[in-house]
């Protein structure tokens, strides 16, 4: 411990190291973050909530709930995600504009708090003229990754798990690129005891060396002049300031100061750092770069074969493809960027509409969390939390409503599908996203 807090007082000053390691003795925070286009009016959590200074969605909840128990959870309506790693999300709405069809790549994604915090902004600017890349080489994070994106709901996120290297190929198709880098985790010792009991000078170095390799081989892939969003949650200046430098001095990039005037943070040399006992999240370093030199990718026409048989299931335009047996809809406008990174083989990408069986479409239960789906495209059935749990347990019940496709929605929001066969209703809920707690 007395090595860690020479490390503090190096990166945050002794006065500042001080006031930060009595606060990792305190309870940590509780955070969620709205989502614009499912829960516009807010969820209820409790009375006490307080707002976040960089994120006009963001709240801190007075205490934990069961969020498990709760079916606007379930239904997108918010990410519960720590106030410190919403800043984030902050640094990035600084450099989205509606210059095209912008391309953004969230290169570490896992667990999918930064994607979906990306999303929403992207899309409160740009409407359906985005591509966001959600990436997670390990390949279990990736699909827990793909889980919440899909819940999220938003059509124009596509979800990889490549290695950064693979990314080079497409070199400066991306405009902007988050990087919130696997790190020793200093920030999140009072969430995390296996960080605190697994740090350690060589294990800040290690992080440090693989945090330049990610970045290098990823790299390639950002525009002239394309913005990189550089994070850790980490205090050390190993992990931070000293790997921004090398970034600026070896890559050839400017950096560029976050415009953020907020009680609480504390300025690096080169970036910003939220630090508990400053802030009532955890800890979150974060800076940015511009690329000064590269070449610009030329995005091609789409080659694929697209049809429009099943848009009046939608909101806004577009254009579907097949998946294997799955049809898939991809917003008309980033049809010819959403090809370019098909050679990733996405785990996900667009709104997954279902499978043809005979003249029948059997629904994707994604289909029923997309925040493109036409309201009244289906009938639904509006149930009580109770009946909503039911549902998310996959439990067999009842409803009086048209036989058929049925959707089961909870305060205005779709959960999912069923089929009313009028003594009961054949629960399309896929079995990894039940409930399986008792409820």
């Amino acid at each position: 411990m007395e090595l860690f807090r020479r490390y503090l007082e190096e990166a945050i000053g002794p006065g500042n190291a001080a006031a930060a390691l009595s606060a990792l003795g305190q309870e940590p925070s509780t955070a969620i973050r709205l989502n614009p286009f499912k829960a516009p009016s807010g969820v209820s959590h409790s009375t006490e909530e307080a707002p976040i200074p960089w994120n006009p969605l963001g709240r801190i909840l007075a205490e934990r709930p069961n969020f498990t128990l709760d079916p606007l959870f379930h239904a997108g309506a918010y990410y519960v995600q720590d106030s410190s790693a919403q800043f984030v999300g902050y640094a990035a709405r600084q450099f989205i504009d509606k210059r095209r069809p912008l391309r953004v790549l969230d290169l570490c994604a896992a667990p999918g708090g930064k994607t979906t915090d990306l999303a929403a902004s992207l899309r409160q600017v740009c409407g359906d003229g985005f591509l966001l890349v959600a990436n997670e080489v390990m390949r279990q994070r990736a699909a827990v990754l793909s889980d919440n994106v899909s819940r999220w709901g938003d059509p124009c996120v596509a979800v990889t798990s490549a290695d950064p290297a693979a990314f080079a190929s497409l070199e400066g198709f991306f405009d902007i690129i988050v990087a919130d880098v696997p790190c020793s985790g200093e920030g999140m010792f009072r969430k995390d005891a296996e960080a605190l009991r697994q740090w350690s000078p060589d294990n800040v170095a290690l992080c440090a060396a693989r945090q330049k390799r990610i970045v290098s081989d990823a790299w390639p892939a950002l525009a002239p002049g394309g913005i990189l969003i550089y994070s850790t949650c980490t205090f050390n200046r190993l992990e931070n300031d000293d790997n921004v430098e090398w970034i600026s001095q070896t890559l050839d990039a400017e950096v560029i100061d976050i415009d953020a005037d907020f009680p609480g943070l504390i300025r690096t040399r080169y970036g910003v750092s939220l630090v508990p006992g400053f802030v009532p999240g955890e800890g979150q370093y974060c800076a940015a770069l511009r690329k000064r030199g590269g070449a610009e990718y030329r995005v091609r026409k789409p080659a694929g074969t697209y049809d429009r048989s099943f848009r009046d299931l939608f909101s806004s335009d577009m254009l579907f493809t097949r998946k294997g047996e799955t049809v898939v809809a991809i917003p008309e406008a980033i049809c010819a960027p959403a090809e370019a990174v098909s050679f990733l083989r996405p785990l996900s990408a667009g709104t997954a509409v279902g499978a043809i069986k005979g003249r029948d479409l059997v629904p994707h239960p994604d289909l029923a969390l997309s925040i493109a789906l036409r309201k009244g495209a289906f009938p639904a059935f509006e149930a009580d939390r109770d009946l909503a749990l039911r549902f998310l347990h996959r439990d067999t019940f009842t409803i009086d409503a048209p036989r058929g496709l049925v959707l089961i929605a909870y305060d205005g929001l779709p959960l999912g599908f069923v089929k009313n066969l009028g003594n009961r209703c054949n629960n399309l809920l896929p079995k990894d996203r039940r409930i399986i707690m008792d409820i």
